[in-house]
């Protein structure tokens, strides 16, 4: 690795891309670990580039020339007029990189080295494919050296050797802190946490219903974590005495305030894994009692559920929400929840519908939870599950017009 200032490196970006002509693809860390002070430099010297994200957040650097390129849409390319959304499951989006998406650059948020090393920090998910890809095909590999980015282990860890060029840039990390639960999502939290017994397994994100999940387990023990992300909600069970001690925390990135990245900093019970491990629907099987909690714009009487459009249009995409809710399935005790307000605050309609008229996301899920209730699915056939969505999930309002649509379909 050889470290330079930034023009240089945006000079050596724009010589490379000059050198495989055509429009190169840009990969790079997405979510909250963007490189953004690098990004603009490197792209400002290419007319066109494809870049590619996950989740991409709205301070990335798209002018004219960008094309934002993504398995899973996140605010900063959202409702974009050049969108190039891929449908995928992320954990299958790292194998994009070694066929139809071939990286040309790939960026990368990255601690400064020590003992020839770097660490991906808080964000691994698909980049150490994406590292890999770039290396086997002559790319070019360039990283922003963080000294405020957490070390981190597991697949976090490169060799200097894997990374062309480094910038150093002591930059302040994004974080969040959540506020408490609103009085829905505590509702639904705690229906879900009475669910989850000791020793189970838990995907933990981030969110209200995620938040208030956690809250009504601390008293539990024993628990592991095995998820795509996880937020402070992980170090308040941690603090709780809830975790195994014996099993590492596992993810594949990680977002939430300084406390939380003190804490994973140098950590070895926290063991970051690449995407196409941490979301592969065997290895989530395989975790005792796995607790998968997501959730979706809509959920319909078979009980298929969309996540990713609203009105034809891509809103995120797949996630890792079939990932989980099929290995959660198959794991020996464990369960796929989907946690949802039965009413939508902003759309002001009911979430739970008659049939879903957007591409379905998930499907045969263990039960469906929201404030109303818990409606359970799994064995049920499908009259009992239409009747259990319109009488423990759904909102009061629109109880009679589900049970006119279910007995419209067969499932009354």
């Amino acid at each position: 690795m050889h470290v330079v200032d930034l023009e240089q490196a945006a000079r050596t970006v724009r010589d490379h891309c000059g050198s495989v002509g055509g429009v190169p693809r840009v990969v790079t860390s997405g979510n909250f670990a963007s490189p953004v002070a690098l990004l603009g430099p490197l792209l400002a010297q290419l007319p066109t580039a494809r870049l590619h994200a996950l989740n991409a957040q709205p301070d990335l650097p798209l002018h004219e020339g960008v094309v934002p390129e993504t398995t899973f849409v996140g605010p900063g390319f959202r409702r974009h007029p050049r969108l190039s959304y891929v449908p995928c499951r992320l954990s299958m989006a790292p194998r994009l990189f070694h066929g139809p998406l071939p990286p040309d650059v790939v960026v990368v948020h990255t601690t400064v080295p020590r003992d020839g090393r770097v660490s991906l920090g808080l964000e691994v998910n698909v980049l150490p494919a994406a590292v890999e890809a770039a290396r086997a095909r002559g790319a070019l590999v360039v990283a922003q050296l963080n000294p405020r980015m957490p070390w981190t282990f597991g697949d976090a860890e490169l060799s200097v050797d894997d990374v062309d060029v480094g910038v150093e840039v002591d930059a302040p990390l994004a974080t969040h802190v959540t506020g408490a639960p609103g009085e829905d999502a505590r509702l639904i939290g705690s229906r879900v946490a009475a669910e989850i017994g000791d020793g189970a397994t838990l995907q933990a994100g981030i969110g209200e219903v995620p938040d208030a999940t956690v809250a009504g387990v601390l008293e539990r023990r024993g628990l592991r974590v095995w998820t795509e992300m996880f937020s402070d909600g992980v170090l308040a069970l941690e603090r709780a005495g809830a975790l195994d001690r014996g099993t590492p925390v596992r993810t594949s990135f990680v977002f939430g305030s300084q406390e939380l990245y003190d804490w994973v900093d140098d950590n070895p019970r926290v063991r970051m894994l690449r995407t196409e491990t941490t979301n592969s629907p065997a290895e989530i099987a395989r975790q005792p009692a796995m607790t998968s909690i997501n959730t979706a714009l809509q959920i319909d009487l078979f009980d298929q559920a969309n996540a990713s459009r609203i009105g034809a249009r891509i809103h995120s995409g797949f996630g890792g929400q079939t990932d989980f809710t099929v290995g959660a399935s198959h794991s020996p005790g464990g369960r796929a929840f989907m946690a949802l307000r039965s009413w939508h605050p902003k759309a002001d309609v009911s979430t739970i519908v008659p049939l879903v008229d957007e591409p379905v996301t998930s499907f045969q899920h263990g039960a469906v939870v929201t404030e109303q209730g818990v409606a359970w699915m799994w064995g049920r056939d499908e009259r009992q599950q239409a009747h259990n969505l319109i009488e423990h999930a759904a909102h009061p309002s629109v109880r009679d017009d589900l049970r006119e649509e279910a007995r419209a379909m067969g499932l009354g």
